[in-house]
């Protein structure tokens, strides 16, 4: 938030855009990666001897990316709204920020606490569900959308 505000005064918005997000994003990335490392450090044996509790942090997480991803797409198919549209909008209610929830946690609870650990089982989780949930848009667009063009097929 302070470099926003500061680089955008300092240069333009367009430049904060263009320039020096692209440049930070993989920084970001590295960071997060970083936290995950070091959280799975401090946690891996409790990871390891406890499996039952990482099974009690993954289920409701995949029945939540399930349900929000295919109740958002039923509303955007039913609003007639473009396959393109429709995806995004559905990757986008079913995908968290776990980025958030992980710095959150470490901040409030410490970085070996439980709660901790159930944020680093997030990412764990949404990663191959959202990749199992791109196979399905695939067949959702296939049976629902018109094969010529990416809107909502009305003969159906």
């Amino acid at each position: 938030m302070i470099t926003r505000f500061v680089l955008i005064r300092r240069k333009t918005k367009e430049w904060y855009e263009t320039v020096f997000i692209p440049r930070i994003s993989p920084l970001t990335l590295v960071a997060l990666l970083f936290t995950i490392i070091v959280m799975f450090s401090l946690k891996g044996n409790y990871i390891i001897s406890v499996p039952l509790d990482v099974v009690r942090v993954a289920i409701p997480l995949v029945i939540y990316f399930l349900i929000m991803f295919f109740v958002s797409f039923y509303m955007a198919f039913r609003m007639k709204i473009d396959y393109q549209r429709s995806t995004s909008l559905s990757f986008t209610a079913a995908s968290n920020n776990f980025e958030l929830a992980i710095a959150v946690a470490i901040g409030v609870f410490g970085i070996g606490s439980l709660v901790s650990f159930a944020t680093v089982i997030g990412p764990l989780i949404e990663v191959p569900v959202m990749i199992a949930l791109v196979n399905v848009a695939l067949k959702l667009k296939s049976k629902y959308y018109s094969k010529n063009s990416n809107s909502f097929c009305s003969d159906k």
